[in-house]
């Protein structure tokens, strides 16, 4: 049996917002839509499934982000991830200049959980809380292979 990765889906409390930051880090919308209907309900296992979604993919083709709002049933709060709680932790992205993803991060009002780390002087590393609180990875590479 083949697989192969389709995307990651993350629910958010705005999609229009939530495209803007990751359109501005680099990935492109390969698609928008609004999903109801009897196929919606199975799939998701949610009655009355409405919601607005997204689909965007990074520069090199292989990356996908599915982003989903909710117009029903209505979305439900929780308390943003934290980077050890049991659950979908994070997405990732490899980045050229951690610094420039960093300031286009810190235009959308999202900073570093902490700050920037070196992993043994080969990747730059940062986790930053963005919209909707999703925690997003990333890996500036310091060496050449």
């Amino acid at each position: 049996m083949g697989i192969t990765m389709e995307n990651v889906g993350i629910a958010v409390r705005d999609i229009d917002a939530t495209i803007a930051f990751f359109t501005d880090l680099g990935l492109t919308v390969v698609g928008r839509d609004t999903i109801s209907g009897d196929w919606a309900d199975t799939a998701v296992g949610l009655d009355g499934n409405h919601a607005k979604i997204a689909v965007l993919q990074t520069p090199d083709g292989v990356g996908r982000l599915e982003l989903f709002e909710y117009i029903h049933p209505d979305a439900i709060e929780s308390q943003p991830a934290q980077p050890n709680e049991i659950g979908m932790h994070r997405v990732a992205f490899s980045v050229d200049d951690i610094d420039k993803a960093l300031e286009i991060a810190a235009g959308h009002g999202c900073q570093p959980l902490r700050g920037v780390a070196t992993y043994e002087d080969v990747y730059k590393l940062a986790y930053v809380r963005g919209p909707s609180g999703i925690i997003v990875m990333l890996a500036e590479k310091l060496t050449t292979d």
